[in-house]
């Protein structure tokens, strides 16, 4: 089968390789019709996530046909011929967090579990495609993929939604409402959020269905920017403003965003010494991310609000303005999104026109186009919002 493949730092090939087989019990084999890059992808493209190694498949935001289960899948659950999305976390569905619905911290989907632990403290849930930290699993960007525990994460679609609408229940639209859902949003709320990508652009809408009556959006790229503007919120061009904690005190009487949320990372973008100082860390491998987006947040957050980070950080960061965060009485809600709370009732969402996701699609092309388009998506050219990559079309689009 064909399948996107992790060669090194910005180094991207589409090779063939073994079509996968059950291994376990619970496994599923899902033959994907529609598969993502998504912007954490793009941490593993500019080598800044560890334990990647040459020839991994890439890709967690994928979604397809069931082709065959395990002996351990009851019929009511999954079987061959089910369309299904699946999410980009695994988990067991029977560990003491899966009981307690905390899906994306599974106790059992990561068999290198040792590894995180190293980092982390303790291991979260395997993740699809995500490094050997995360499990090792091979990714979604390939026409076949193994679904472990696969009674449990695929969601079964109903007959005649289309690819484009539900692709982004496997990540993007799930992460970006758990973070407008952390922001605890009361009615009449102010929230800020810092980034315009595809999770940002969720993360807008969504904040404006859970009530909140402004949203503040703040990126660099007027494209993104007026994805923002369509949706309601008013925006703030960081490269054309010289202080952006000062800005959202003016645009909230003094007082702050009621929520504050960073749905940028470990490679944001910024202005100033601390930013230069950031990217040349980072660059020698000192400093795991470019906290500056996260260090606004705090920062820019009223006095007892929330700063919800569902932005993707890989380790160690410096200069975290912690007195401020103590002093302010701030409450961070952060995570890897707990997907299967979220994914049904999202799809309900959709199927009552509350919302249709395939606003985000830029560009749509064959898997064969996916190295040309990772360093189109990572440089932001073509005003690339979204690439959706079909394993099955031949030959390769135009850039």
């Amino acid at each position: 089968m064909k399948a996107v493949c992790w060669m090194g730092r910005e180094k991207i090939s589409v090779e063939n390789v073994p079509d996968p087989a059950i291994l376990n019990a619970r496994d599923a084999i899902v033959k994907v019709t529609s598969t993502c890059i998504c912007g954490s992808d793009l941490h593993l493209y500019d080598g800044y996530i560890p334990t990647m190694q040459q020839g991994d498949i890439l890709g967690h935001e994928f979604m397809g046909e069931v082709v065959e289960v395990g002996r351990g899948i009851e019929n009511n659950k999954l079987k061959a011929g089910d369309r299904v999305v699946v999410p980009f976390t695994i988990a067991c569905g029977k560990c003491f967090f899966c009981e307690r619905q905390l899906w994306s911290c599974c106790d059992n989907s990561n068999p290198n579990y040792w590894i995180a632990e190293q980092l982390m403290g303790y291991s979260p849930s395997g993740l699809f495609g995500y490094s050997h930290m995360m499990g090792g699993y091979a990714g979604g960007q390939a026409q076949y993929v193994r679904v472990p525990f696969a009674d449990v994460g695929p969601l079964k679609l109903p007959d005649g939604i289309p690819d484009e609408k539900v692709i982004f229940l496997s990540d993007i639209f799930p992460t970006g409402y758990f973070g407008a859902v952390n922001c605890n949003i009361q009615p009449g709320d102010t929230v800020a959020i810092w980034g315009c990508g595809p999770v940002g652009q969720f993360a807008i809408r969504s904040a404006f269905l859970l009530g909140a009556e402004r949203v503040i959006a703040i990126d660099r790229f007027p494209y993104r920017l007026r994805m923002a503007k369509q949706a309601g919120a008013e925006t703030i061009n960081y490269e054309e403003c010289d202080d952006v904690v000062e800005a959202l005190k003016v645009m909230t009487g003094n007082i702050g965003p009621d929520s504050c949320m960073d749905a940028v990372g470990m490679e944001a973008h910024g202005k100033g010494f601390l930013y230069l100082l950031d990217k040349a860390k980072q660059a020698m491998r000192v400093e795991s991310d470019r906290p500056i987006v996260l260090r606004e947040c705090i920062q820019a957050c009223r006095k007892g609000g929330v700063v919800s980070v569902p932005g993707v950080y890989g380790g160690f960061d410096d200069t975290i303005p912690m007195g401020a965060f103590m002093n302010k009485a701030l409450t961070m809600k952060t995570g890897q999104t707990h997907m299967m709370s979220y994914m049904q009732p999202l799809l309900e969402r959709i199927q009552k026109e509350e919302i249709d996701p395939s606003f985000v699609i830029s560009h749509r092309v064959p898997i064969d186009s996916a190295p040309q388009m990772y360093k189109i998506f990572r440089d932001k050219e073509d005003q690339c919002t979204k690439v959706v990559l079909d394993p099955w079309a031949d030959g390769l689009a135009a850039a």
